[in-house]
């Protein structure tokens, strides 16, 4: 298929205008948004990005779990369509770009074409997902792995959010619920722009991230349980402090993770201390190991090492240890081809490029189990996301959005 020529480029101010148009719907409270899926801005934001798009000549698709397709036809009725974008919800205290940058940098690639005349032989279609986050209903990418199938639509739309308001009931109530079956669309490909959250392009002065592959995740939840006695009056060398087991579990995971370098993190982040009081020596502690990498033998290495090792520990301070895995994501490689097309685009556009491993979870790599799948990434300031001060420059944009219109137009295909 024929590459597009180097002159092909957006319109850079367009993209960012439209960046920061969508961010004053939801403003947080330093300078981000706090646009959080099935609430009142949400519906809000997805009105906008609907007008924008029939505006562009799109026609609108919306599945029941509201995930949007604006389509762009192209002129092969048979073709399967490239589909393009990312997510319009953020965090409570989130970043303007943040998923944002995705979609509207597929919007930005269906207008430059309106611009241009190009028409393209495959249909592309421009994509809002669902509750990316997880924020408000857990877990992260719910309607994509829906649309994928991983996960099922009626257990996705009984999730509960913190004051008990059921997921399927705010859809309706925002009135984004569509009529359309989720994941009855078949795709060609589909590419996913997005800000690194993370540093190490900014650090190696890369316009581009080529991202080959996503980290997979094992969430481990573990249980130390000692015995609860008064801190002032119980010999030290008499208390079963499951506190301590937490400090040399947390110490440990940092060395196993270490180990594992440069292809693995670990770290602990929720812990529920019992019974939590100034005067007591803690009981029970609850908290939840979790481990990265984008190689499988890898991610099981570590967990089988948290198992092996910690009961150890925590039986020479006289606590127990029990452990179970209850979140697991195996890492996804991203399709070869769509992967090629994206560093081929860095090329013929003269962006510096390095490849890079995802290390957040994204809707692409749900989408990567039904269709070829690539993303493309952007440096951020200080590697700051899912934070209002989240920031990105123009020409990062620009650079982002130019690769992703090459590698669409080529993965679809100019007309004759």
């Amino acid at each position: 298929m024929a590459a597009p020529g180097e002159n092909l480029k957006i319109n850079p101010d367009r993209l960012w205008d439209s960046l920061m148009e969508m961010a004053k719907i939801g403003p947080g409270i330093a300078g981000g948004n706090n646009r959080q899926t099935l609430t009142d801005e949400d519906a809000e934001g997805r009105a906008l990005f609907q007008r924008w798009c029939e505006e562009a000549g799109c026609t609108m698709g919306l599945d029941t779990m509201g995930n949007m397709f604006a389509r762009r036809e192209g002129t092969d009725p048979d073709a399967l369509p490239v589909y393009v974008g990312s997510h319009l919800d953020t965090q409570p205290t989130g970043g303007k770009y943040d998923g944002v940058l995705g979609v509207l940098g597929g919007l930005e690639v269906i207008r430059t074409l309106n611009d241009l005349g190009i028409r393209t032989r495959h249909p592309i279609v421009a994509v809002n997902w669902t509750n990316e986050e997880g924020t408000r209903f857990a877990p992260a990418m719910l309607s994509s792995g829906v649309f994928a199938g991983v996960l099922e639509e009626g257990w996705a739309k009984d999730r509960i959010d913190a004051k008990g308001k059921r997921f399927g009931d705010e859809l309706k109530r925002i009135g984004w619920e569509g009529d359309e079956p989720v994941g009855a669309r078949k795709m060609h490909a589909y590419y996913e722009l997005h800000i690194e959250q993370g540093p190490i392009l900014e650090a190696e002065h890369k316009d581009v991230g080529v991202v080959t592959h996503g980290q997979g995740l094992r969430w481990v939840q573990c249980t130390v349980t000692g015995k609860g006695q008064h801190t002032g009056s119980t010999p030290m060398r008499m208390r079963r402090n499951a506190g301590r087991g937490l400090a040399q579990v947390t110490e440990l995971v940092h060395e196993i993770a270490m180990k594992h370098q440069p292809a693995a993190v670990g770290a602990i982040g929720h812990i529920d201390v019992y019974p939590n009081s100034r005067n007591v020596i803690p009981e029970k502690v609850v908290f939840t190991v979790d481990f990265r990498s984008h190689v499988l033998e890898t991610l099981e290495a570590m967990v089988a090492e948290l198992h092996e090792q910690a009961p150890g520990i925590c039986k020479a301070l006289g606590c127990d240890f029990e452990a179970e895995v209850v979140g697991a994501f195996d890492p996804p490689a991203f399709d070869e081809g769509c992967v090629t097309a994206i560093r081929n685009a860095c090329e013929r556009l003269g962006y510096s490029h390095m490849d890079v491993i995802s290390g957040a979870g994204h809707d692409a790599c749900w989408i990567n189990r039904v269709a070829p799948t690539a993303m493309i990434m952007t440096p951020c300031v200080d590697g700051l996301s899912h934070n209002e001060a989240e920031e990105i420059t123009k020409d990062w944009a620009r650079a982002g959005c130019d690769v992703l219109l090459h590698a669409v137009v080529e993965t679809a295909g100019i007309a004759e």
